[in-house]
């Protein structure tokens, strides 16, 4: 963990949480491809209003990242890269994109928390995401549904 804030908050979560001393070091991120998003989710993460983010598989395979799964933990920064909580996955699924339904969308937090607000945000994110790997988001297209909740 090269992250300093994140070394640090991960130390201050494990003088508590013994039990997993021998975990693997947290993946260190911000959720969004933005300051203002990245800055809000982490906000909307510290408050618990945000329990879930999704990832397109194809982003996953393409940046070489392995699929998240079940007890990851992830320090979760703002855009600046300051630590700002501890999340723990808590499932993770494959979905098309075609198939996400309000009750995940609610789980994501984002805006009115609607599945149209939803999906138009996310194609977009995918539609940038993708376009450097000179790929087109579709219906079709998996993604990964992971959800998690505030552990510090």
């Amino acid at each position: 963990m090269e992250n300093a804030s994140a070394r640090n908050m991960w130390g201050e979560y494990l003088k508590t949480h013994l039990e997993h001393v021998f975990e693997h070091a947290p993946k260190t991120c911000y959720f969004g491809d933005n300051e203002t998003d990245a800055n809000n989710f982490a906000e909307m993460t510290k408050k618990e209003t945000k329990k879930a983010v999704s990832h397109s598989l194809l982003g996953l395979q393409n940046r070489n990242e392995p699929l998240p799964k079940n007890g990851d933990f992830i320090v979760l920064t703002n855009w600046a890269g300051e630590a700002q909580c501890i999340v723990r996955t808590k499932s993770v699924s494959l979905k098309p994109y075609f198939s996400i339904d309000s009750t995940y969308v609610q789980k994501e937090g984002y805006g009115d928390k609607s599945l149209e607000q939803w999906k138009s945000y996310y194609w977009n994110l995918f539609t940038n995401e993708l376009q450097k790997f000179k790929r087109e988001p579709r219906e079709s297209m998996i993604i990964v549904c992971q959800e998690f909740e505030k552990v510090y």
